[in-house]
């Protein structure tokens, strides 16, 4: 099996909303190992939000903006990877541009060799071109390394439909399609994400990255969260 993992930055920071949180990258390593170990093959894509988000700022021109979300998205795989390296597992950076010798430049061939050498494959750098999400760049990341599905770890333990944060009476969904989540205007990944996921056939899952073995749980498919179909 083989799976794309798309991690919020701003999970990643915990309670400091900024930066890292050792602790939680260190748990998230954990649960990666023992998918590794058990023979899943695992990409990575983590989102810049705990450093960077570039359409909140409105002085900086979008382009501009973007390009510095994709760094974000860089010091971000960097980072977390020398958190797995630490935890026992091999790990390489792929990127959609040159990065010098921090990275290695992004082909599928080149993800499916390091696959096959049990390494886990990070995706930073989100798809190279401005206007496009991190979303979008995981979701574009799975349909070519071909995963079977992806898991979204969120600060949020599902797809609900409306705000929880805003309805106290949300209601959240253990199962939606991905024709509803776009017909509804959900916000589980971005619209052009989620199109991309719809017309290939790629299944979600979303769940909340604090709770316990999360990642794990939703591996196995026994978790707490939402399943978003795309048959």
């Amino acid at each position: 099996m083989r799976i794309l993992l798309k991690l919020s930055g701003e999970a990643l920071a915990g309670d400091r909303k900024t930066g890292f949180d050792d602790a939680t990258i260190v748990r998230v390593a954990g649960q990666v190992k023992r998918l590794v170990d058990s023979g899943v093959e695992v990409g990575v894509v983590i989102g810049g939000g705990n450093f960077w988000r570039g359409r909140q700022n409105e002085t900086v021109d979008r382009v501009k903006a973007d390009q510095i979300g994709m760094l974000a998205t860089v010091m971000n795989a960097i980072y977390v990877s020398e958190i797995f390296r630490g935890e026992g597992m091999m790990t390489n950076i792929l990127t959609p541009f040159e990065c010098g010798s921090f990275t290695k430049l992004y082909s599928k061939d080149r993800a499916n060799k390091y696959f096959s050498k049990h390494m886990v494959v990070f995706f930073a750098g989100g798809t190279g071109h401005p206007y496009f999400s991190t979303d979008t760049g995981a979701v574009l990341r799975a349909v070519e390394i071909e995963a079977d599905m992806i898991l979204l770890a969120k600060s949020i333990d599902g797809v609900y439909d409306s705000d929880p944060a805003k309805n106290k009476d949300a209601k959240r969904f253990d199962e939606i399609s991905i024709d509803e989540v776009i017909a509804r205007g959900l916000e589980v990944v971005d619209l052009t994400a989620s199109i991309l996921a719809r017309d290939s056939h790629v299944p979600m899952r979303v769940f909340a990255l604090q709770e316990e073995e999360s990642i794990w749980k939703a591996a196995s498919g026994d978790f707490n969260g939402t399943r978003v179909t795309a048959d």
